[in-house]
């Protein structure tokens, strides 16, 4: 039992320190070079086959290649750079009420019978008699309320990378964003697979058109630190059965 506590002492006493080293100084941002997407975008980009160009006219001062005006700019392979626009507006309220309720009584008796329960009166104690022999009642009722109600907004805008393209043209995609304020970085992380049609011409796609989408939004700092539970308490949680 003395090594448990000890093990554990030293477990705690370790995480202490890891938490002091940050007194006093600001989050770090995570470093950009180490992400998937800086490393899409240094790569060699995957050949695609894209459609041949219309010829134009001598008269004609527009091409349609992609880097002119009207040439189509959406992201289309590894390493371009598209907009994820998050607008999420949920809500769902669920009630549920139900009652149950029973009564029932039942009752014999053996007011005449030949005579025979007036003979055993007399020999029963005072009170006593066989007039109503047996009497039962019973009740029994029950009742449930329950009720969920949940409501979510969140309205955020996000540039993501192409990290791949798989065999069938699906686009997959990453993005990473971190703001710090003060002590406190509030970072946001996408990612997905997306289809090319369904990128605008604005270069965005809204995130119900993202399969496999994984939103994060959060923070880590001095706010996010206090508002989670200490270690302490946290192993007591888990320890104690009551």
């Amino acid at each position: 039992m003395r090594r448990v506590f000890t093990f554990g002492a030293v477990l705690m006493l370790a995480a202490a320190c890891g938490r002091l080293e940050d007194v006093g100084k600001v989050p770090d941002f995570s470093p950009v070079q180490e992400g998937e997407e800086f490393r899409a975008m240094m790569n060699q980009p995957l050949p695609v086959a894209l459609e041949p160009e219309q010829p134009m006219s001598g008269a004609s001062l527009w091409s349609g290649a992609r880097g002119s005006l009207l040439g189509d700019r959406r992201a289309m392979q590894q390493g371009d750079i598209l907009t994820v626009v998050i607008e999420i507006d949920d809500r769902a309220e669920i009630s549920n009420s139900s009652s149950r309720s029973r009564s029932g009584s039942e009752s014999l008796g053996i007011p005449q019978f030949f005579g025979i329960p007036q003979r055993i009166d007399e020999r029963l104690p005072d009170g006593a008699s066989l007039a109503s022999a047996v009497s039962t009642d019973s009740t029994s009722s029950s009742a449930g309320d329950g009720s969920v109600k949940r409501n979510e907004k969140l309205t955020l805008r996000v540039a993501a990378t192409i990290t791949g393209v798989l065999p069938n043209g699906i686009l997959q995609i990453a993005g990473r964003q971190e703001v710090r304020v003060n002590f406190e970085i509030r970072e946001l992380l996408v990612t997905g697979y997306v289809r090319p049609a369904d990128i605008s011409r604005q270069n965005e796609i809204t995130y119900d058109k993202i399969a496999s989408a994984r939103i994060s939004y959060g923070g880590r700092g001095q706010i996010t630190d206090v508002q989670q539970p200490r270690y302490g308490q946290q192993l007591a949680d888990i320890l104690l059965p009551f």
